[in-house]
């Protein structure tokens, strides 16, 4: 029997910053080490937004974690992987990520807010490492068919820009916020800020636990949102996340974060249940 064709590459990045580069762009006089130089540039960071932001440009990152799951068109799971497991190259990791889209014949990509850093993120990658993707940066076709262009939902469809109407508003409390309205755990005692000292202790492993919770929590604001656009019914919708929840289980023995994140998982409040009563 073939396999169930994928439509959909549910997707989220771990990413670290890289020292030695900082160091040589920003402090080439200091010939400070990398650790010396990420130090240095988030206490800048910091005095700049008067302590409300330490987080280093996606310009100076290297991708270290990114997980994909792979969605049927009828929006069933077929598959969660982490890429380059258990290395986890940031090179190694750009160009599966790029050929792996093309290996499945180029489905949607889906994020949340994949359009200001996880796709630029990749992109630069692939600069960075040499990586050609043609089939990407088709910038010689007309504007909509460009697979880069901001409202190409066939090619990438990042959920925060639907939610917010392509950015005409704030989604303050991100894909956390958006995944506790549905009953979701969104982040389990790791948030992104902390994935540079995770990577430093060598917890990787960790790390890509991590990015695996973020991909489903994705997974399932792309679901409702799936429902809001009128792609899916909300009984259509709760179905799906009965399918998913069983995957999940069958799947925790050989992946116990899976459990985890049952365990941390609500009932979503249905009025609409209520109002029938």
């Amino acid at each position: 029997m073939s396999s169930p064709a994928v439509s959909y590459l549910v997707f989220d990045i771990e990413s670290v910053a890289d020292g030695d580069l900082i160091s040589k762009v920003r402090y080439p006089s200091e010939k400070f080490t990398a650790a010396k130089a990420i130090e240095f540039y988030t206490g800048e960071l910091l005095e700049l937004t008067n302590g409300r932001s330490e987080f280093i440009p996606y310009t100076y990152h290297v991708p270290v974690s990114v997980a994909v799951m792979k969605v049927g068109v009828d929006f069933k799971i077929i598959d969660i992987v982490t890429l380059d497991a258990p290395k986890y190259r940031p090179h190694v990791i750009a160009k599966h990520f790029w050929d792996g889209w093309k290996a499945y014949k180029m489905p949607t990509f889906v994020s949340f807010n994949g359009r200001t850093f996880d796709i630029p993120l990749m992109e630069l990658a692939a600069f960075r490492y040499g990586i050609s993707v043609p089939a990407w940066f088709n910038i010689q076709e007309r504007t909509y068919d460009q697979k880069r262009n901001r409202y190409n939902l066939g090619s990438h469809l990042d959920l925060q820009e639907i939610l917010t109407n392509y950015s005409a508003t704030r989604f303050n409390g991100g894909l956390n916020l958006a995944a506790n309205v549905l009953g979701r755990p969104g982040k389990m005692g790791i948030a992104g800020h902390m994935v540079q000292d995770l990577y430093n202790q060598g917890e990787l492993e960790r790390i890509n636990d991590y990015c695996r919770c973020d991909v489903l929590d994705t997974y399932f604001v792309l679901l409702r949102t799936k429902v809001l656009t009128g792609n899916l019914t909300v009984e259509e919708e709760q179905a799906l996340v009965a399918d998913a929840t069983e995957w999940l289980e069958m799947k925790s023995e050989e992946f116990p974060v899976y459990r985890e994140y049952l365990e941390q998982c609500s009932q979503w409040d249905n009025p609409w249940l209520e109002a029938e009563a």
